[in-house]
């Protein structure tokens, strides 16, 4: 049997990933009470935006002032996905801790997602590593690597094309990589096999895990990311997101869902998941009529739970 990690990481992906996929456009300062309790829950990753066009995605309009504020919370990893150069300037301005610039590993979805092929992507992360070297910024740059599982619009993305796209984007200045099943394709046998052959390329440069509940395998395949030694994974809390190129998704892994079943394993997260269902709670009047996914938000915890107010990391992090 092989041993787990004995702590993980859960990176909060909602205030981008969840509200890029949803009509309404959440305040600045509402999101700005998600961040904080979020917080206050014991999460030291969020996601707080991306550095798109307002006029495609104005639900990510205030990126920046999110960066603004999360940065002043001690401790808190701020990240932003970009998805290019001019992103990427936008977040060594703002000094935003980390960020994200995603690369499908399917041509058909690079090209429907973001009007450039795999390798033009590569391209622009070698000039992304270049303007951070020239500005100074101490940002990091992450990449996750997309569709690795699959694709609705190509089908089959291959193994070798998966890790030819990592092994290229570590190549062209990337300090980080993860892998991404974006439409929700994968199951745990695939996601252990892969995962394998990625760490034995990228190393502890493989760092993240980011999987989609559209088949109901989400945390399935998190408990596979574990077993290969993954100890980062992105969640959304109340499952909300998912990928417009993926009919009938229902959102990406839920962070409450993930905390409980990592502090049940005895993988410790720091975070409070009673706290977090707190925040959880607040979303329907958030988002009205929007969709919310996840097990724990209908069910609550079992009276027996020794999560939440005994998690033993919980007095480190108020």
């Amino acid at each position: 049997m092989k041993s787990f990690p004995t702590r993980a990481i859960v990176r909060e992906v909602g205030l981008r990933d969840g509200l890029q996929s949803i009509r309404t456009i959440l305040p600045t300062a509402r999101k700005c009470e998600w961040i904080r309790r979020a917080y206050e829950a014991g999460q030291r990753e969020i996601e707080v935006g991306s550095f798109v066009p307002a006029r495609l995605m104005p639900q990510l309009a205030d990126t920046a002032e999110l960066v603004a504020y999360a940065k002043r919370l001690p401790g808190l990893v701020v990240s932003v996905l970009v998805p290019n150069l001019k992103g990427a300037e936008r977040a060594f301005e703002v000094q935003a801790h980390a960020l994200l610039v995603p690369l499908s590993a399917s041509r058909a979805h690079s090209l429907a997602n973001l009007r450039r092929t795999p390798d033009e992507v590569i391209a622009e992360i070698a000039r992304i590593r270049s303007a951070r070297d020239a500005s100074g910024s101490r940002t990091r740059i992450e990449v996750g690597i997309s569709t690795a599982f699959g694709c609705t619009i190509q089908g089959e993305v291959t193994q070798q094309e998966v890790l030819r796209c990592m092994q290229a984007a570590l190549d062209a200045g990337a300090d980080r990589v993860g892998l991404a099943d974006t439409v929700g394709y994968a199951g745990p046998g695939a996601v252990r096999a892969l995962f394998e052959k990625a760490r034995g390329i990228a190393g502890q440069a493989l760092a993240c895990a980011h999987f989609h509940d559209t088949r109901g395998l989400a945390l399935a395949n998190v408990y596979a990311a574990l077993e290969a030694g993954i100890e980062r994974f992105d969640a959304s809390l109340g499952g909300i997101g998912g990928c417009p190129h993926a009919p009938g998704a229902s959102g990406n892994a839920s962070s409450e869902d993930l905390v409980f079943m990592l502090e049940e394993m005895g993988v410790h997260t720091g975070i409070d998941v009673e706290r977090l269902l707190a925040l959880r709670a607040q979303l329907p009047a958030w988002l009205p009529g929007e969709t919310l996914h996840g097990a724990l938000g209908r069910a609550g915890l079992p009276k027996s739970s020794a999560t939440g107010a005994s998690n033993p990391l919980a007095s480190e992090i108020q």
